[in-house]
């Protein structure tokens, strides 16, 4: 399988994972819609891809519906369809609750879970026209297991998975598939939203050895196997850790 002429819409594809996923679909051959919210960062990655002109970009607030639906809007118009979105914006503070700034709160519900299910809704009504789609979303093992000092982001990738599980049944008889990718540790610009120091400077130091960090492209290749599946399998969840990780 290739992803030759598959059209996939990306968000939060400036940089990291989704930067990497978005230059290897490029290579496999498909088209891309990239939104994020900063049009330089967008406008450099199309140009690093190896065929920039497959590649539309967008400036997108995963939170505002209508830009989402513009960005979807864009795929089809520019393309024909819509094969995969791929919803990849998010953000992760990390402190206590009892520390925590509640404006984090917020901005991780915004960004992490209606960022998802804005996404969800923006591509439906193509997919379902077209009898087919699949829709993806960047989840995190932190969806899977709980640590202290993250209990209000691993609350939000616990929603992410649930929403993505409840489409699967909501979605799968109208031929439309879903999966998520669940990361360990990354070494991403990531690390600039966690908003408590110390930590974050765990996280940087923990990044140096790659036995406890993986690269944005480990997760890409993960998420090009999830997109490079026939019509008939649905890869739901793909857990991705590196290999020093004890979570």
């Amino acid at each position: 399988m290739t992803l030759k002429d598959k059209v996939i819409v990306i968000t939060g594809a400036s940089s990291g994972m989704g930067a990497a996923t978005t230059k290897l679909a490029v290579e496999q051959g498909a088209k891309l819609v990239i939104g994020a919210r900063n049009s330089d960062k967008l406008d450099a990655l199309k140009q690093a891809t190896s065929h920039p002109e497959n590649v539309v970009t967008k400036v997108t607030d995963v939170y505002k519906l209508d830009q989402v639906e513009t960005l979807v809007k864009t795929a089809v118009a520019e393309f024909g369809k819509l094969d995969i979105i791929y919803n990849n914006a998010g953000i992760m503070p990390q402190d206590t609750i009892a520390k925590s700034d509640p404006k984090s709160w917020q901005q991780m519900v915004d960004t992490n879970i209606i960022g998802v299910l804005n996404g969800i809704k923006a591509s439906l009504p193509s997919m379902h026209k077209q009898g087919y789609g699949l829709i993806m979303a960047t989840d995190s093992v932190a969806g899977h297991v709980l640590y202290p000092g993250s209990a209000t982001y691993n609350g939000t990738k616990f929603a992410v998975r649930a929403i993505m599980e409840g489409l699967r049944q909501e979605e799968h008889n109208n031929g439309i598939k879903t999966g998520i990718i669940s990361p360990g540790a990354v070494n991403t610009n990531l690390f600039d939203s966690v908003g408590n120091h110390d930590i974050e400077a765990n996280f940087r130091k923990m990044a140096e050895d790659p036995n406890m960090a993986l690269s944005p492209e480990d997760v890409a290749k993960a998420a090009i196997f999830m997109m490079n599946q026939p019509q008939t399998v649905d890869v739901n969840e793909i857990i991705v850790r590196p290999t020093g990780q004890s979570i």
